[in-house]
């Protein structure tokens, strides 16, 4: 019964995680109009399995900390309950907030998931400071690096262009539009010519020119599409074995078989509720374009990659979302109203969580 129940509900959370968090990797592609919705989901996809695959060598560090060891004694850590109530405490909270289209962190819900069950177990007896060092630290240093890195990248990639001598070029916009006018009593659609210069709705921006003989937009493009690739690799890396470590108690279940549910779970979420989500990431913290979508992943993926070897539990999200401000400050298009937004739901996510995991826990059988 507990296996079924602590499988079950793991895998909800990854479902969750996904639905949330695999557009994130993605999110410049689509906020530049440099693919579609879907053709960017499928590789997101792709390249977050990819990296759940692979965190079963490269992230083992991360099983250790999100298993509750260090916070609690061995005693409460080991046990079904306390694994269930914390799943269950931050797959609520994550759902919750991608049917609403808050961009929130997994890593931040399932530590307030593990602050809330562990209060509930030991109360004041809970290990505050490692929970400090290992967790509240990094969370918060994670998306104020992410902006600085953001705002020098693309900085010094703007720079770069312009000393390379690559240009930028709009589309001027010529045809018809459909107008709802007053025809005496009634409106009637009528046709209207239309010409748009210099317009981010109705005008795609393009990058002129040649690079080491490549036309300039294409080589863009490229690096933008593999930019993004290792963003959602880089996520399936870090987020994986978090998830993974509520599976601890569960014996019937290797970790590699672990990572492979956790990794087809985030998978699915992703594909089939990633949409609201997407729409926030892409187009309301600010204004994309190809280069400001490279230099926000280049930065992301950096950091959660390097993070990642380390064994230390930093938010993709907030690391991604920092890094889209962080370009949008110097560029001079960041929405501060939105951002603050998401700011606020980051405050909500740990104490929804910590309150969900601990009730969960008192009335879970011991």
């Amino acid at each position: 019964m507990w296996t079924i129940a602590i499988f079950a509900v793991t895998v909800f959370l990854a479902y969750a995680n996904g639905a949330n968090d695999n557009f994130k990797g993605v999110a410049t592609l689509f906020g530049s109009k440099t693919t579609n919705y879907n053709v960017a989901i499928w590789w997101a996809t792709a390249t977050t399995f990819a990296g759940s695959l692979c965190s079963v060598i490269l992230a083992n560090a991360l099983l250790q900390s999100f298993s509750g060891k260090g916070l609690v004694p061995d005693a409460i850590a080991d046990t079904n309950s306390f694994h269930l109530a914390v799943a269950f405490g931050a797959a609520v909270t994550v759902i919750l907030a991608t049917v609403t289209g808050f961009p929130i962190s997994t890593t931040h819900g399932i530590t307030g998931a593990l602050t809330g069950a562990g209060l509930a177990a030991i109360g004041t007896e809970l290990n505050f400071a490692a929970l400090g060092k290992s967790f509240f630290i990094p969370l918060l240093i994670s998306p104020l690096m992410a902006i600085a890195l953001g705002i020098g990248i693309y900085s010094l990639l703007h720079y770069g262009r312009i000393v390379l001598k690559i240009e930028k070029a709009w589309c001027v916009c010529v045809g018809s539009k459909q107008k709802l006018v007053p025809v005496g009593s009634e409106k009637q659609f009528t046709q209207t010519s239309e010409i748009t210069l210099d317009t981010v709705e109705n005008c795609n921006q393009h990058y002129v020119g040649n690079f080491w003989g490549i036309n300039s937009q294409k080589l863009v493009d490229g690096c933008h599409f593999l930019s993004a690739g290792a963003v959602s690799f880089a996520r399936g890396l870090n987020d994986t074995p978090k998830i993974v470590a509520l599976l601890l108690t569960v014996t019937a279940f290797s970790i590699k078989g672990g990572m492979l549910a956790v990794g087809l779970g985030m998978a699915i979420g992703g594909l089939l509720n990633a949409r609201k989500v997407a729409m926030t990431m892409s187009n309301k913290i600010t204004t994309l374009n190809p280069g400001k979508g490279l230099a926000a992943n280049l930065v992301t993926s950096f950091l959660v990659i390097f993070a990642s070897r380390l064994g230390v539990p930093v938010s993709t999200t907030h690391v991604s979302v920092g890094s889209i401000f962080g370009v949008g400050v110097v560029s001079q298009t960041a929405n501060l109203g939105v951002f603050s937004k998401v700011l606020s739901s980051w405050v909500l996510t740990l104490p929804i969580a910590a309150i969900i995991s601990g009730i969960m826990y008192l009335v879970l059988p011991k």
